[in-house]
């Protein structure tokens, strides 16, 4: 672990180094066009977000939560019948 951490540190200490090493109109430059790539990209995700919520008129259905047991069991009947008649009696 301490081997990677070293290495990872130097691979930064070298990136810093060429950084260092650009005039200063080349980094200028550089964050410029970042800049601007992370702005469109933004303004693209919020486009995105407006478009698929504004275009979607589908309203959202509200109801009871079933069980897939109880749903796809053959013996569906009889074991609602059962869970009911129990329900039923330990209310009494």
């Amino acid at each position: 672990m301490k081997k990677l951490k070293e290495t990872i540190h130097r691979y930064f200490d070298k990136i810093d180094i060429r950084w260092k090493r650009l005039s200063l109109k080349k980094q200028h430059q550089y964050l410029i066009v970042l800049f601007i790539g992370y702005l469109l990209l933004t303004i693209t995700v919020i486009f995105k977000i407006w478009y698929d919520t504004g275009s979607n008129g589908a309203k959202m259905r509200i109801k009871h939560i079933e069980n897939p047991v109880m749903k796809n069991s053959p013996y569906k009947d009889s074991l609602d019948h059962k869970i009911r008649n129990l329900l039923i009696n330990n209310d009494l």
